[in-house]
């Protein structure tokens, strides 16, 4: 049931602008045997395509991820890294790191200046700022595991796109003309995408020959062809070229690893979301559990109860975020003691329902004392589901692209903690749990999740958007699990958004209608005057055994399904 008051429910139809149902631009999609929606059309299609010719999700996933490499440079990649989520039909499960690591040459004072202030230019811009990439890794080893179709088949079609072309559209066009100074500053950043001295615009073709050829040694010789031989020479004379600090033997070196799945419960539906170098999944499950005792549904949906106990639960992952979680191969990250239910028994102790808090970090059990990515989600006929967040961390990354190779680098190195309390570029803080590192996985915000209920699938799901990511992802579950509500108005409903620090509630269009911001500001919570997109969630619910396939509408993404 969805309840929802009048003014409420306005402000969510306003927000979509649109009706309910399959929309021009394939924002929806339903079918009953399988299911693609990612951020971009080509990249969807190319995943439906696969699962028609029989390939499972595993194969459709990495379809897309490469297309999505092609096709949506400010994000989709080979020189960032990500998350892989896998659920098969049986049950069995696995999440595949692919995150970035610090280059050997690395260290805790990396981007410090002699005075001890932070370089944020030198760990966000060019060649300095990236890590050693892991995205082609992560395709190879999800395939290799999981999958049932070559690595050649697969990529064939991110080839043909990346050696033929195809048209800009009205999204890239225009992050091409906001981020033209960035892409400018580089020789061979301007001869991809740029025509003269200015960004291509929409209808003019893009064509990446040279990307081309990359993926086609990638395809030919899998990880080899990316990680050693011509590919890895060209981005390590790159690097001497430009200063950066990546170098061949860091990217021979390069491994991506499966990890244990981690795993919550929320109302009865079993939440398997990803554990760190993400601290997404713990975020989420803290969050889901400090809520859990509240009757979300009773309070109705965009209330100033509901979105209360949201911000507070929101502020004490954020704040333990900060303190608890880097890299585990690194720092003993306390993942249990954060998501278990007694830790949260123990943190709602602290929580009022009749005032805003002031919030630190907590002692989690067994703690020692002391926006730019894209997601897509894919499930298959038979019941298998991936759920796959990748970045390049800006859009653009480093802006950087590796001159013979055709793709761009990632600025993923801005994601570890230059310095301890001092904001990134997302305005997020962290501490030694983060600290750089040779060979550390920085921390990340990606939080692809998977619902069940009694063992069959009930939602795939992710999100960009830095640290927006784990609140859209908390809220469209929200949506659907406490609320009620179809699919396609859980992802358009307006979002709110608290990182803890700085203590402000951020909100979007229509979230706050007149009484709700006025009761806000009566329990003490500080507002951002200035609405922002929170997230761009592409989901896929499973109920009955029909697929409903929702791209947000505040992205150019799409939906598809058979």
């Amino acid at each position: 049931m969805i309840v929802l008051r009048a003014t409420q429910a306005a402000a969510v139809v306003a927000f979509a602008g649109m009706p309910a149902g399959p929309t021009a631009n394939d924002q929806v999609a339903w079918g009953a045997h399988g299911a693609v929606v990612s951020a971009e059309p080509h990249a969807t299609r190319i995943g439906l395509e696969v699962l028609r010719a029989g390939g499972n999700a595993v194969d459709a996933a990495a379809a897309v991820f490469l297309a999505l490499a092609v096709t949506h440079p400010q994000a989709g990649n080979l020189g960032g890294g990500g998350f892989f989520l896998i659920r098969m039909a049986d049950g069995t499960c696995t999440a595949i790191d692919c995150r970035e690591t610090a280059p050997a040459a690395a260290h805790r004072d990396l981007y410090l200046r002699a005075d001890g202030s932070v370089d944020a230019e030198k760990s966000l811009v060019g060649a300095t700022a990236a890590a050693v990439p892991g995205s082609p890794a992560g395709v190879a080893l999800a395939l290799a595991r999981h999958g049932t179709w070559p690595l050649a088949r697969v990529a064939a079609p991110a080839i043909a796109l990346a050696r033929d072309g195809f048209e800009v559209d009205c999204f890239l066009a225009a992050d091409l003309a906001e981020h033209q100074r960035l892409l400018g500053r580089f020789p061979s950043s301007r001869a991809v995408f740029f025509n003269g001295d200015r960004p291509l615009r929409a209808g003019e073709r893009l064509v990446q020959r040279d990307l081309a050829a990359t993926l086609e040694r990638f395809a030919a010789e899998g990880t080899e062809g990316f990680y050693r031989g011509r590919t890895a020479e060209l981005v390590a004379a790159q690097m001497q070229r430009d200063g950066g600090y990546v170098t061949g033997a860091d990217l021979a070196g390069y491994r991506a690893v499966e990890r244990p799945v981690l795993r919550g419960t929320y109302r009865g539906f079993e939440i398997l979301t990803m554990p760190p170098p993400s601290s997404g999944g713990v975020a989420l499950l803290q969050m889901l559990n400090v809520l859990e005792p509240y009757d979300l549904a009773g309070s109705g949906f965009g209330s100033s109860t509901t979105l209360h106990l949201l911000v507070e639960a929101m502020k004490r992952a954020f704040a333990d975020r900060a303190r608890w979680l880097g890299d585990p191969d690194h720092f003993p990250v306390p993942v249990e003691g954060l998501v278990s239910k007694a830790y949260a028994d123990r943190l709602r102790t602290t929580l009022r329902t009749d005032a805003a808090t002031e919030v630190a970090p907590g002692q989690p059990p067994g703690a020692p004392e002391g926006n730019h990515t894209t997601h897509f989600s894919v499930v298959d006929a038979a019941g298998n589901a991936v759920a796959c967040t990748t970045t390049l961390n800006s859009t653009f990354g480093s802006g950087l692209v590796v001159e013979g190779a055709g793709f761009l680098l990632n600025n993923e190195m801005d994601d570890f903690a230059a310095k301890p309390g001092v904001p990134n570029q997302f305005g997020l803080v962290g501490g030694k749990a983060n600290e750089i590192a040779a060979g550390k996985r920085p921390l990340s915000l990606m939080t692809p999740t998977i619902v069940c209920r009694d063992g069959e699938l009930r939602l795939v799901l992710g999100s960009p958007g830095g640290g927006r990511i784990i609140s859209t992802v908390l809220q469209v579950v929200s949506n659907v699990l406490d609320h009620g509500m179809p699919l396609e108005y859980a992802v358009r409903a307006p979002r709110v958004h608290h990182q803890w620090r700085p203590d402000a509630i951020r909100h979007e269009p229509n979230a706050l209608v007149a009484d709700v911001r006025a009761r806000l500001l009566a329990l003490g919570h500080r507002l951002e005057p200035r609405p922002l997109e929170i997230g761009r969630c592409q989901a896929i619910e499973i109920r009955r055994g029909r697929r409903t396939a929702v791209a947000d509408p505040r992205s150019g993404g799409s939906a598809a399904a058979y």
